[in-house]
């Protein structure tokens, strides 16, 4: 188990990270649990050596037990945006030129959100994060004094048998309590050309992607632009599949998708170089992953989206969001979407945006 970040990328095609603060946790980092509790079905299965067993069996009760929690107070949260309305427009003006000239097609533009927190409790807080989402990719992790808390809705690369699948996300849309004006907001999702192109865009790369490293003839798309409703947000959906080369092992499928279509853009290289110079400082393990891997060559990866990184050394902790801007995009609607995507975040902690 482990993460990879974003700036994996760096040293290839010439591209490296944006400046700003030094990066917070290694580019790379896996280990090999001593201790793994899997529950499917209401069926807890325990592995371990013999020397774990008792602190095993411990784990085991807890999670029969009935967890009372009090009612939420939330520490007081001063949440500051990085990049300001105007310097954000500026930044997508400059991104649309190049958009219209053809020089990029599609390219994921993210903005930054900052807090202190300092007597703030990361464990309470992801079991508010899991009560308010049903993220199928949801990850709590901790490295050291660094805490991530992901309420992921998006998977980027899963490898079962040799058969690969990545299933680039984008579009969004806020959910309505009412279910008729809820079920006209799928339709506009569904029906919107802009969303549309934006997704067959990320799409068409992660094909090619695939295509590196995939049995010639294998790759295909199994679903294009299908919509899943999540308790916040509807999201537009493909998934692209293929079968692995046989003298190929799964880190070369990662390599080659990395980092992942719908966190970057069209064409990619372009995309990347383009995100170093408008952002304005790494984005470390956001637009990374979170994962698994197996002996016998099975994984599975998500993306680093919806996410608090949390360093509770220093009450540092970030949240960073964005969209995909395209040459019909409207700036204005973007930058709200960002605002969207955070505040479903900060909502679930108690932190009103």
């Amino acid at each position: 188990m482990g993460h990879l970040c974003y700036e994996l990328k760096d040293g290839s095609e010439g591209l490296h990270a944006a400046l700003g603060e030094a990066q917070r946790l290694p580019l790379l980092h896996w280990f090999e649990p001593e201790l793994l509790l899997e529950t499917q079905d209401g069926i807890t299965t325990m592995r371990c050596d013999q020397a774990r067993k008792p602190l095993a069996q411990v784990i085991v009760e807890k999670l029969g037990e009935t967890v009372h929690h009090s009612p939420r107070h939330a520490e007081r949260a001063e949440w500051q945006i990085r990049t300001s309305r105007s310097a954000y427009l500026a930044s997508v003006d400059r991104l649309m030129y190049h958009l219209r000239r053809g020089d990029l097609y599609e390219i994921n533009y993210c903005v930054e959100r900052t807090a202190k927190l300092f007597r703030w409790d990361p464990f309470r807080a992801f079991h508010e994060l899991l009560r308010h989402t049903d993220a199928p990719f949801a990850s709590f992790y901790r490295y050291g004094h660094i805490f991530v808390l992901c309420a992921s809705p998006e998977r980027f690369l899963e490898i079962r048998n040799g058969r690969i699948r990545t299933e680039p996300m984008k579009g969004t849309r806020p959910r309505d309590p009412d279910p008729g004006r809820d079920a006209e907001l799928v339709h506009a999702l569904r029906t919107d050309a802009k969303e549309r192109s934006e997704n067959i865009m990320a799409t068409d790369v992660a094909r090619h992607d695939l295509g590196q490293v995939a049995e010639p003839g294998s790759v295909e798309v199994s679903e294009l632009c299908g919509v899943r409703t999540f308790r916040s947000v509807h999201q537009m959906v493909s998934r692209v599949e293929a079968r692995l080369r046989g003298d190929l092992h799964p880190v070369d499928a990662v390599r080659a998708a990395w980092p992942m279509a719908s966190m970057t853009g069209a064409p990619k290289i372009s995309a990347m170089r383009w995100i170093n110079e408008v952002e304005t400082k790494p984005r470390g393990l956001f637009s990374g992953s979170l994962g698994w891997a197996e002996p016998r060559g099975g994984l599975d990866l998500n993306v680093v989206i919806r996410t608090i990184v949390h360093d509770a050394a220093t009450g540092h902790t970030s949240l960073i969001t964005g969209g995909a801007l395209t040459a019909a995009c409207d700036p204005e609607r973007e930058w709200e979407e960002c605002a969207l995507k955070a505040s479903t975040v900060l909502r679930a902690i108690g932190h009103e945006n």
